[in-house]
């Protein structure tokens, strides 16, 4: 196994810049996650990772090597694609066989790298059936199967359960959480998915526009997001985002309400309160007034606007929840759960 460093990775197609100064330190056994929005240039920095794009600045080292300049195959890495890449005219046992057969293994070792891995998997049924005989699901677990025969480094995931059904994407990305902490080995997961990558990664890399906008663990995260970008992107249903005025402690809202929890801020701020956090108060200084209710079972979404103002917000109640529309509600925020920011930079104002 290995770890990884980026470090000030720049790429760039033609005078165009897609990936701005990259760092990033994972550790030996570590499960990255790279997530944003399409075209922040995630996959471009996994493929550069693996070999596939070309390093316009900077250094890639797996373990102690530089590897700028190797070839894919001498990287040591194994990646699981998105459209799985199987070869149709050959069963699921050619298909995870066949990057050892070119590589001169053993027929005995291949048979036992193929069956522990069909183990591991549960595929050893489908091990003579080919592609189109499997379903999604399937043909994924064949895909991350050929992956492990390799005994590689490192794993490389690029946006691997997009083309699966809900339920089936919940269900295998726990499949390969606890694969790779089975196997214990360095992997680097893409996706847009915020949920995905909160319930998979040790670590999120969160990119945005080729720049990373923080790099933590999913809590660190959820409850210290260092961006406007970050915070918005994070957690479900997104973070509110109010106008406020910041002075002496306290945050005054658009309608004048006032909240305390503005730490040493002053002047204009955008204030962060995340759904969950709201907590219904009938003498609460948030009022917004109700537009619509989305009964999810468990809980349910408020949304409205805060009186007096065209701000929209969001609060996630526990239970069932219904009024008129148009019923003013009231809300508090416990002032460790709210988040200041700077509207000019997007940066958070630390307390």
């Amino acid at each position: 196994m290995a770890s990884i460093t980026l470090k000030d990775l720049v790429k760039t197609y033609g005078d165009v810049e897609v990936l701005h100064h990259v760092d990033g330190a994972i550790e030996d056994g570590e499960f990255i996650v790279i997530v944003g929005p399409s075209g922040c240039g995630k996959s471009t920095l996994l493929r550069m990772v693996a070999g596939l794009e070309t390093v316009t600045s900077g250094e890639i080292r797996i373990g102690e090597k530089v590897v700028n300049q190797l070839e894919p195959a001498d990287r040591d890495i194994a990646m699981v694609f998105q459209n799985y890449a199987l070869y149709p005219h050959m069963s699921v046992r050619e298909n995870m066989a066949y990057g050892l057969k070119i590589r001169k293994i053993g027929k005995a070792e291949i048979e036992r790298r193929v069956q522990e891995a069909a183990d591991i998997l549960e595929i050893g049924p489908y091990l003579d059936r080919k592609p189109r005989q499997l379903s999604g699901g399937q043909r994924q677990r064949v895909a991350m199967g050929r992956a492990i025969v390799r005994n590689p480094q490192v794993f490389l995931f690029d946006e691997p359960l997009s083309n699966l059904d809900a339920k089936l994407r919940v269900q295998m990305r726990l499949e390969i959480r606890k694969l790779q902490q089975r196997l214990g080995v360095t992997s680097i997961y893409v996706t847009h998915d915020q949920v995905e990558a909160m319930t998979l990664g040790d670590r999120l890399m969160v990119l945005n526009g080729g720049y990373v906008e923080q790099f933590g663990t999913p809590i660190e995260l959820y409850d210290r997001p260092a961006t406007l970008f970050v915070a918005g992107f994070i957690g479900s249903p997104s973070m509110n985002f109010l106008p406020a005025t910041a002075g002496g402690g306290a945050l005054i809202l658009g309608n004048g309400a006032s909240l305390q929890g503005a730490g040493h801020a002053s002047g204009s701020v955008t204030l962060g309160i995340r759904p969950e956090h709201l907590l219904p108060d009938e003498n609460g200084p948030i009022r917004v007034s109700v537009q619509l209710f989305e009964q999810l079972g468990a809980n349910t979404l408020v949304h409205g606007v805060l009186e007096g103002t065209e701000t929209d917000v969001v609060a996630s109640l526990p239970g069932h929840v219904s009024a008129d529309p148009g019923t003013i509600m009231g809300f508090t925020a416990p002032a460790k759960d709210l988040h200041v920011f700077d509207p000019a930079t997007g940066r958070r104002v630390e307390e």
